[in-house]
């Protein structure tokens, strides 16, 4: 049966930000899902969030969901609703049942204020990025970049262009799972990661899941970075859960 890989994307992305690993995977043979998350929506929280990666996977099997950054929050809520074979954390956040995720960054003591300030400023700067007044943190590809610090001029334009306003609904609301579902798990880090270092995910993954973390050279998307590389990691795990 061929593997389904679910492509859930963080805060304020969608499914262009995984275009390049969709089109790996699907060179290889392998069924892709790309979700595009209802994040501009006010309304919209994780549990919408979960409904819709569920709706998008409704009558497939064999699911692999991989989860970057900010959809280690939804991805649980998943395995809730579908049958999930595996799920893997990309760079992600993990959280703890009743933890709001705005609360989570303090919670987890992420080491580095103005990575997170740049973050956020990065995000909001959107098609501005380069213009006269913008923050360098959100000039795609600078010095103080924490997204896409790894990727060619071009495409990392690209992406920042294409970020998506991200709603603060879902962020505010506890996380509502009493524990982690009984899914197998991988958790995938990034060695030059700035929004999520590696020291840092390293204690995160194995305090909250008791995991020790894989890992693989790149920055925060290392599916536009370094798509074949990420293509055979999801099929080794993908290949052993299977076995």
């Amino acid at each position: 049966m061929t593997t389904t890989f679910v492509l859930i994307p963080g805060a304020a992305c969608d499914s262009w930000h995984w275009h390049l690993l969709a089109a790996e995977l699907r060179a290889r043979g392998h069924a892709v899902v790309s979700v595009d998350l209802p994040c501009e929506d006010d309304a919209a929280g994780l549990e919408e969030y979960a409904d819709a990666v569920a709706a998008a996977v409704a009558g497939r099997g064999r699911l692999t969901l991989v989860a970057h950054s900010f959809a280690g929050f939804t991805a649980p809520l998943v395995c809730a609703r579908v049958p999930v074979d595996l799920l893997v954390l990309l760079a992600a956040m993990v959280p703890l049942p009743g933890e709001e995720p705005k609360e989570w960054w303090a919670a987890t003591k992420h080491p580095d204020a103005q990575v997170r300030r740049a973050g956020r400023a990065a995000q909001r700067a959107g098609d501005g990025t380069g213009a006269e007044g913008v923050p360098e943190a959100a000039v795609p590809g600078s010095a103080a970049d924490p997204f896409f610090q790894d990727l060619p001029p071009d495409l990392a334009a690209e992406a920042a262009i294409r970020w998506r306003r991200q709603s603060e609904t879902p962020a505010a609301r506890p996380w509502p799972m009493a524990a982690w579902p009984p899914v197998d798990t991988r958790f995938l880090l990034c060695r030059q990661d700035r929004l999520f270092p590696a020291p840092f995910l390293r204690t995160v993954a194995m305090e909250r899941l008791g995991l020790v973390p894989d890992e693989m050279e790149g920055g925060h998307f290392p599916m536009l970075s370094r798509p074949v590389e990420l293509a055979d990691r999801l099929e080794g795990y993908s290949t052993t859960t299977a076995g």
